[in-house]
C-alpha cells in the first residue's frame, strides 16, 4: 500500500526541509499555559514547511523508548552510536505502521516531508534536546530566550528577536526537558542537576551552546541558550568578522607565539570566548596545555585539531555539606588547577571568569612558561584590574594589593573587545577589539603601569584598535614572526570606517 520501502530511509538531517508542528488535541495540553499549543514555523525562513503531529510523535517516542528500554535492560553497556543506530531502525518500524494508519484515514499517503519531518521529530524527542532541537539545528540563530514553555524567542545575529513555536506543552514539561538535557548532554561532562535545591542549571549542550536556566526562584522557568556559531575560529575567521585588522592580527599570533600571557576582557556576548578560540589556534597542534572552565566551551569535542590538549571542567557539589563544612563532590577550578600543572603542560588556558575562580585564573597566569590565556566581564579596558580585585575580595581575598600585585606579575597583554549596538536606532550590532593594554609592572600607586599599544582614533573617526606605540616586549614579538613595520601603520589596514549611525564610542 505504501509503494516504498520506509525501513531504509534514515531519519532526515537538520539541513532537510524544515518542519512546523502540529499542535496536540486540547485534552492533552490541558495542563500547559495559554498559548502553549500554537502552531508556528519552526524551520529556516524561505524552506518547505512539513506538519509533525505532536501526539504521533510522542506516542512513537514512547513505543520506541519502551524498546530501547528493554534492550539496555539485556544490554546495559550499549554505547549511544548503538543505541542511536537501533532506535532508527525501530522509528522506521513505527512510521511504516503509522503511514498506513494515515493513508487509510486521509484516503492518500502522507508526504515524503511529512513523514521524513515526523521521523526527526521523535529521534531529537529521544537522542536529543526534543522540541527544542530545530532551533538548535538552525544555524542562523545565535541566542534562543525561553519565559517558560509557550514564550520562545530566537535572536537570528542581527539582535532582533522572531518569535518561536513552543518548546512543551507546560512549564512542568519543559522542566523535566531541562532535566533530560542535564543527564545526558555532553560524553564525560560533570553531572549537572535542577531541582528545587538546585534551582539553577549552567550546562554545554552536544553542540557546544550554552544554555543557562533558572526556576523555583522564578515566576515560571527562564532559560537562555547562547551558541557558538565561529566553533572553530582562528584569527583570519575574526579578520572576516572585522572584529580585528590584519595588522592586529600579526600583532597577537607574535603575541601568543612568543609565550606572553593574554586577558581577553569586554562586556558580555561582545565575542571573548570566539576571539580566545582564534588565539587558541595559535598554539601549535601537537603543544600540551590545559582548558579549565566551569562549564566547557572553548574547546568543541568533535574538533580533533589540538592532540595534546586537557580539557578539565568543574562540577557541582550534590547539595550536601561535609564534616569540614565544604560542598560533598564539588571541584573548583583551583581543584582542577593543582593536578593540572603537574601533566606536564606547556600552557593553561583558563575560562570565562565571573567568581572565587578569579584565584585560580591569576595562579595558572603566574605559573607555567607562559602564553595563557584567560576572559573577563569588563565594562572598560581600563577597569580591568578593579574587576580583578572586586572578585578577589569576592572569593574571600580581601588584600587590594595582592590582585594588583598578581595582575602585574601575571599579564602581559589585555585585549579588550567591544560591543556597539545601534538597533534601537536602526543600526546594526558591531564587535571589535578597540585596545590592546600592555602590562609593565607596578606603577607607583601600587597598581598594574600599562601601555597602550593599540587604541581607536577619534580624532579620524576610527573606533576600532589600531597601533599607537611600540611595546616594552618588542624584541619578543619580532623574535615570533612579528613584521618589523607592522606597527608603524598609525591607522592600521582597516581600508574603511565602519558604519556608526552615531560616531564615536563612549
Amino acid at each position: 500500500m505504501r509503494g516504498r520501502a520506509l525501513h531504509d530511509a534514515p531519519v532526515v538531517p537538520p539541513e532537510e526541509p524544515a518542519t512546523r508542528v502540529r499542535p496536540r488535541p486540547a485534552h492533552a495540553a490541558a495542563s500547559a499555559t495559554a498559548g502553549a499549543a500554537r502552531p508556528r514555523p519552526v524551520g529556516r525562513s524561505g524552506s518547505q514547511e512539513a506538519i509533525v503531529d505532536l501526539e504521533a510523535a510522542e506516542e512513537i517516542r514512547r513505543r520506541v523508548g519502551d524498546r530501547l528500554k528493554d534492550a539496555l535492560a539485556a544490554d546495559p553497556g550499549m554505547d549511544p552510536a548503538t543505541r542511536e543506530q537501533r532506535g532508527r531502525g525501530w522509528i522506521n518500524d513505527e512510521l511504516a505502521v503509522w503511514y498506513q494508519q494515515q493513508a487509510m484515514r486521509r484516503g492518500a499517503p502522507p508526504s515524503r516531508a511529512e513523514e521524513a519531518a515526523l521521523a526527526k521529530a521523535v529521534f531529537d524527542l529521544l537522542f536529543r534536546a526534543g522540541r527544542l532541537q530545530p532551533l538548535l539545528d538552525d544555524d542562523r540563530i545565535e541566542t534562543i530566550l525561553i519565559n517558560g514553555c509557550d514564550q520562545v524567542w530566537a535572536d537570528v545575529g542581527d539582535g532582533h528577536l522572531e518569535p518561536r513555536s513552543p518548546v512543551a506543552d507546560s512549564d512542568a514539561e519543559l522542566l523535566e526537558l531541562l532535566r533530560h538535557l542535564a543527564r545526558t548532554s555532553g560524553e564525560g561532562q560533570a553531572e549537572r542537576t535542577l531541582s528545587h535545591a538546585r534551582p539553577f542549571l549552567a550546562l554545554r549542550l552536544p553542540d557546544g551552546s550554552r544554555l543557562q536556566a533558572i526556576t523555583g526562584v522564578s515566576a515560571r522557568p527562564y532559560v537562555t541558550i547562547r551558541r557558538h556559531r565561529h566553533q572553530r575560529a582562528d584569527l583570519d575567521t575574526m579578520v572576516r568578522l572585522g572584529a580585528i585588522d590584519t595588522t592586529l592580527r600579526a600583532f597577537l599570533s607574535a603575541a601568543v607565539k612568543a609565550g606572553k600571557n593574554i586577558m581577553v576582557a569586554g562586556p558580555q556576548a561582545a565575542g571573548k570566548s570566539t576571539l580566545l578560540r582564534a588565539l587558541l589556534r595559535e598554539y601549535d597542534r601537537d603543544e600540551r596545555f590545559a582548558v579549565i572552565e566551569t562549564e566547557g566551551e572553548l574547546i568543541d569535542p568533535a574538533d580533533d585539531y589540538f592532540r595534546q590538549v586537557l580539557t578539565l571542567e568543574a562540577r557541582e557539589s550534590n547539595g550536601e555539606r561535609g564534616p569540614d563544612g565544604r560542598p560533598v563532590g564539588e571541584i573548583t577550578l583551583l581543584d582542577l588547577l593543582y593536578p593540572a600543572l603537574r601533566m606536564s603542560l606547556s600552557r593553561v588556558v583558563v575560562g570565562e571568569v565571573r567568581g572565587p575562580e578569579v584565584v585560580a585564573m591569576m595562579q595558572a597566569l603566574t605559573s607555567g612558561q607562559g602564553g595563557n590565556l584567560c576572559t573577563i566581564h569588563a565594562l572598560s579596558p581600563y577597569v580591568v584590574f578593579d574587576r580583578i580585585a572586586e572578585l578577589y575580595a569576592g572569593a574571600g581575598v580581601l588584600s587590594e594589593d595582592l590582585a594588583y600585585r598578581q595582575a602585574a606579575n601575571g599579564l602581559d597583554f589585555i585585549v579588550y573587545v567591544q560591543l556597539v549596538d545601534e538597533r534601537p536606532i536602526g543600526g546594526a550590532r558591531h564587535r571589535f577589539v578597540s585596545h590592546v593594554l600592555e602590562v609593565t609592572g607596578r606603577g607607583e600607586d601600587g597598581r598594574p603601569a600599562t601601555n597602550t599599544i593599540f587604541a581607536p582614533r577619534p580624532e579620524v573617526g576610527e573606533v576600532r584598535a589600531v597601533p599607537h606605540m611600540h611595546p616594552s616586549c618588542l624584541p619578543d614579538l619580532l623574535r615570533a614572526g612579528l613584521p618589523p613595520h607592522a606597527l608603524d601603520q598609525p591607522y592600521g589596514t582597516w581600508g574603511e570606517r565602519l558604519p556608526l549611525l552615531v560616531q564615536g564610542v563612549g
